[in-house]
């Protein structure tokens, strides 16, 4: 079945005084959608980003009878397709797969991004929260935090920590575990964290923290070595794995992604957006393969989202300067 809403926006006192009198009308209400919806994934293609984001389209595709297609604009630590949304038409054909770092971190770097995370967009809804974690090869001589520390005030400069870009959640994480545990480590930046694990593996670079959910795989089948999990307490799915805050008190990263769309969206479009998001993240098989992936369903809607993006600006703020990024 196909699920549409009609947008129909108001019109001027002359123009409605016209239309009374018979005249044609200047618009007409319009079904939404009535063609393809592009999302665009600021992130490469093939990284945990696409896994989580591409299911829920096909839902959407479904639900609504139209195509939602998937596009990557990666680049800049996610500010390249993040800017183009936030100039597309506030008509809900171009909506944007958000990330915290594009959102949340990016206004606060040295290089600050063309738009305004707040003004420029309208939150439709939360989709996961979820940790990242800090990972080595196999090979690499330490098994816990302590152990990585204590190797990184040996060896200083030796080890080489990847992130998706200048300012992401994964640098800032790497950057202030760098401060807290007073030790010296060099920052590779990536477009997206698929090379990133195979750089590792390799022995190309020594460590990256990495979506949890896009390692897990690798770390189960022993290609990974996970030393500890960014958040404050420890991963459900990853439970014998330490917390970085066991070991250097206060750490605590957590990630997000959600759907927005350009401020000015209909409110009515963005209304039947978040509760197509809200329905299809109760759906069991999406609801399981998130939770598989090691990712937490976590949806709010508008609202709840736009809150939780002040909070965060907040937050990240601080950590941003904290670290001591530069360009």
């Amino acid at each position: 079945m196909k699920y549409g809403i009609n947008v129909v926006r108001a019109c001027p006192a002359v123009l409605c005084a016209a239309l009374a009198a018979g005249a044609a009308p200047a618009s007409r209400a319009e079904e939404y959608p009535s063609r393809p919806v592009m999302v665009v994934n600021t992130w490469a293609p093939g990284g945990p980003s696409d896994a989580i984001i591409r299911p829920l389209l096909e839902k959407f595709s479904q639900r609504f009878g139209q195509p939602f297609v998937l596009e990557n604009r990666s680049g800049a630590n996610g500010s390249i397709g993040t800017s183009y949304v936030a100039r597309a038409r506030n008509d809900g054909y171009t909506l944007l797969f958000a990330n915290v770092g594009p959102i949340a971190i990016s206004p606060w770097l040295p290089d600050k991004p063309n738009y305004d995370s707040q003004k420029d967009f309208q939150p439709i809804g939360q989709i996961v929260s979820g940790s990242t974690v800090l990972v080595v090869a196999p090979s690499f001589p330490a098994n816990t935090m302590r152990e990585f520390i204590d190797y990184a005030k040996k060896h200083p400069g030796k080890i080489t920590y990847g992130s998706v870009g200048l300012g992401s959640s994964t640098h800032v994480a790497g950057a202030t575990l760098a401060k807290m545990a007073d030790i010296e480590m060099v920052h590779a930046p990536y477009r997206g964290s698929s090379q990133i694990q195979i750089d590792i593996m390799s022995g190309q670079i020594q460590s990256a923290f990495v979506n949890l959910g896009g390692a897990l795989e690798l770390i189960r089948a022993g290609k990974l070595k996970a030393i500890a999990v960014s958040t404050q307490s420890r991963s459900a799915v990853l439970p014998d794995v330490p917390a970085v805050a066991e070991t250097v008190p206060g750490f605590d990263f957590n990630v997000w992604y959600g759907l927005m769309a350009p401020a000015g969206t209909p409110v009515e479009i963005v209304q039947a957006l978040s509760a197509a998001l809200k329905a299809t993240m109760e759906m069991p098989d999406i609801k399981g393969r998130l939770l598989a992936s090691g990712l937490d369903p976590n949806f709010t809607g508008p609202e709840a989202f736009g809150k939780k993006i002040e909070q965060d600006l907040a937050a990240w703020k601080r950590a941003v300067a904290n670290a001591n990024l530069t360009p």
